[in-house]
């Protein structure tokens, strides 16, 4: 019989068909150490551990941002019994809230800011649209403007392999977050976002606040696939469904997708955060593809049980949004190497500050109409390879592949008349 021992001795880096990332590098710790770092999404998988790593290498001070109360307050206690006297800051808050965001930034002065909140969950994102956008692409927007304010020295983004060819919402939100990241970092030194903040913070009542215009931030993008035993992901949720007797539930039995554990994503994300000089993506190495289905063969065994006969495998669709096969790098793109193996650089075409802003304030207004299908289309509009599946909103790629259609017949008859 299964014993509950059985589940909590298995190892999630057992799941993986290789060997753990191992780093160990000197230069992390001479970039954070005695440096007051501010991490958003810090009660979250990525988040926390970020949290724990960066506590290592003995930083001045570390404000944890995050609006979950409870696990913030787990993290809190867990870091205060193991640094006794260290100096941590908790701050609730919404990325979404500018004035509030004000507060941490004005107070503390971070000279790093790693910025790992956001919406994840693809199907729940395709329901919600106007969240993802508000979140995932505002929210990005508010923590970014206020890191050129306040004189950041680099801005450390965590993305996602689902912004490369985005087939769902999620995905698409933060490949537009991934473009103003980047526009920033071409924009001058004193951007319109710091104009922009600067008579934000005089109506704040402060003389003693000042914009800084003579560090320009450092804005690094780090983009990697899923991790396993995050919240919410299938690690979690097949150790329920093994513990309860079965059966797992997966989407197709062909799905695949890029695995690491936590703890080396965030040794990577540390890594790259060092080495980036602005305006990099990087992408890391995640090993080959994994089959979901094997992955849930692999619990089942390692749990000392036989799949399909103790526990079996139920296929049950894909979900809205979801695709079979995740990507690390556009078509377009090409990767330069780094001095890590496991580290490479993405060359993205970047766009100009003012044009992605422009964008991004249209989305903001479109959200406040409540009109999906006008939302996702200027988001299409924005990221051209965003081509939706498995969702409602594939009629709109059904409409512009149409005109599409339309227009080249006509323009090969004028070019036969000329």
């Amino acid at each position: 019989k299964l014993s509950l021992g059985q589940m909590q001795d298995l190892k999630i880096e057992d799941l993986l068909p290789r060997k753990p990332i191992q780093i160990n590098n000197q230069l992390v710790s001479e970039e954070i150490f005695g440096k007051r770092v501010l991490i958003t999404g810090a009660a979250g998988s990525i988040g926390s551990e970020i949290v724990r790593q960066v506590m290592s290498y003995h930083p001045e001070m570390v404000i944890l941002c995050d609006q979950a109360e409870s696990p913030l307050h787990e993290i809190q206690l867990e870091l205060e019994e193991k640094y006794p006297y260290a100096t941590i800051k908790t701050f609730i808050a919404s990325i979404r809230n500018l004035r509030r965001m004000l507060l941490p930034f004005k107070e503390y002065r971070p000279h790093i800011v790693f910025h790992a909140a956001a919406y994840k969950h693809v199907p729940m994102m395709e329901k919600h649209p106007e969240e993802a956008i508000l979140t995932n692409v505002m929210g990005t927007r508010n923590m970014a403007d206020l890191s050129v304010c306040f004189g950041v020295e680099k801005f450390v983004m965590i993305s996602t392999d689902k912004a490369v060819n985005p087939t769902n919402i999620m995905g698409a939100s933060k490949r537009i977050a991934e473009t103003y990241v980047q526009s920033l970092n071409h924009a001058s030194n004193n951007p319109p976002a710091a104009e922009f903040l600067s008579r934000l913070i005089q109506d704040d009542d402060d003389d003693s606040i000042t914009v800084s215009a003579n560090v320009k931030t450092k804005f690094i993008t780090t983009r990697f696939g899923n991790v396993l035993g995050s919240n919410g992901s299938v690690i979690p949720r097949f150790r329920a469904q093994i513990q309860h007797g079965g059966p797992i539930t997966v989407t197709h039995p062909d799905i695949t997708r890029y695995f690491m554990t936590i703890p080396e994503a965030v040794q990577l994300v540390l890594e790259a955060a060092t080495m980036g000089h602005g305006g990099e993506i990087f992408i890391f190495d995640m090993g080959e593809p994994v089959k979901i289905a094997d992955l849930a063969v692999n619990m089942i065994k390692l749990s000392g049980l036989v799949p399909d006969k103790d526990i079996n495998i139920v296929y049950t669709g894909l979900r809205p949004g979801e695709k079979l096969y995740e990507e690390l790098l556009n078509e377009k793109e090409k990767t330069l190497p780094t001095h890590h193996e496991k580290i490479k650089i993405a060359k993205v075409v970047s766009r100009s500050y003012k044009e992605v802003l422009n964008d991004i304030e249209s989305l903001t207004d479109l959200c406040k109409q409540g009109d999906h299908f006008k939302l996702v289309g200027k988001m299409k509009l924005i990221i051209p390879e965003f081509i939706s599946n498995n969702s409602e909103f594939s009629k709109l790629d059904e409409v512009k592949a149409r005109k599409k259609v339309l227009f080249i017949p006509a323009f090969t008859d004028s070019v036969k008349m000329q």
